[in-house]
């Protein structure tokens, strides 16, 4: 049986019911998972979506992915910066070294627009995700390259009231990993180990997030996002070379270049942070929020500072189409039938 046959004639799928909830990993309501996954070239439905157990990905963490946003628009859904994201995902694989990957930007494109459209949503995270087949061993040249693509519906990822009123963070004791261990500017799978270590360490002490240190005793980031902090209305942010390169925060300089704000790459020490009249961090799944706390200090006033408001305002405006400038950031959904 063809997995579209559940469709009518409009692309619609046809007696849908409630999605499939998971949690979240905030205080946030679960996440509504979409009804199909689409799976190296094939929309099959969430529950067929399986890798086998003798995976090297499984095991050894060997894959790649990428977080990309849908909003809803006036004009219908809009993936926002599409391109961008999807070389950085293509860039990471030929970091990690993949030879025969079957799939270009074009059809990666195609199949992020085929698995929204399919699952009939008009705002959604989408993960897209490289994965191995084939034998164990620590080899990359004898296993089987695949892609997986992945929607659900993902409201704040760290909660309502840090979107709000801005998150408590800690600084970590669980240090970002040396460039040179791991290629840390390619969004590999397992070194996401690292993060998941600090952020579960923070969130059972109370916090919302945790941000991460270098090698050399530097502010990297958090353990999904890029942090920005604010000194007299002067934005400071860590240099490109020893951080994750998000593309929200490229938007987010954007933005800021263009309001006139004066922005400085350079190393950030801990005792800043303490300082900050701001601070607000970014990323795809967080978008912008604001820090009020950060090792039991308030930052600032203890809230969402002026800077941040003004940059999270325009940042929603100009995803969701509100915004006359930027309108090449939107990939509209325009797809043919699915059959």
């Amino acid at each position: 049986m063809n997995n579209l046959d559940q469709y009518s004639e409009n692309g619609k799928k046809k007696n849908q019911g409630d999605r499939k909830r998971i949690r979240s990993g905030t205080a946030d309501e679960p996440l509504n998972l979409a009804d199909f996954i689409w799976l190296d070239g094939e929309l099959v439905p969430y529950e067929q979506a399986k890798v086998h157990f003798l995976s090297p990905t499984l095991h050894y963490g060997l894959g790649v992915f990428e977080g990309i946003r849908c909003y809803a628009t006036e004009r219908g859904p809009a993936v926002f910066r599409m391109k961008e994201h999807l070389q950085r995902f293509l860039n990471s694989i030929r970091v990690l070294g993949v030879e025969d990957l079957t799939y270009d930007m074009d059809s990666l494109r195609d199949a992020v627009c085929r698995v929204i459209f399919a699952n009939n949503l008009t705002e959604c995270y989408v993960r897209t995700m490289l994965y191995f087949e084939g034998p164990l061993g620590l080899n990359l040249d004898v296993y089987r390259p695949a892609v997986g693509i992945a929607v659900w519906e993902w409201d704040a990822y760290l909660g309502r009231e840090a979107l709000e009123n801005g998150a408590r963070m800690m600084v970590s004791s669980v240090s970002r990993m040396h460039p040179n261990a791991g290629m840390t500017k390619a969004k590999f799978s397992g070194q996401y180990v690292n993060s998941i270590l600090a952020k579960t360490i923070a969130t059972r002490a109370g916090f919302d997030e945790a941000i991460m240190l270098d090698q050399e005793g530097f502010v990297n980031g958090c353990t999904g996002e890029n942090l920005l902090l604010v000194i007299n209305e002067v934005i400071y942010t860590p240099p490109r070379a020893v951080i994750m390169e998000g593309v929200t925060r490229d938007t987010i300089l954007t933005l800021a270049r263009d309001s006139g704000y004066t922005i400085v790459e350079e190393p950030v020490s801990r005792e800043q942070l303490y300082f900050a009249d701001e601070v607000f961090v970014c990323g795809t799944a967080a978008e912008v929020v604001g820090v009020r706390e950060i090792d039991y200090r308030p930052v600032g006033e203890g809230r969402i500072g002026p800077v941040t408001r003004d940059l999270q305002q325009q940042f929603s405006k100009v995803v969701r189409g509100r915004s006359s400038h930027y309108v090449d950031w939107l990939d509209y959904m325009v797809m043919e039938p699915l059959f």
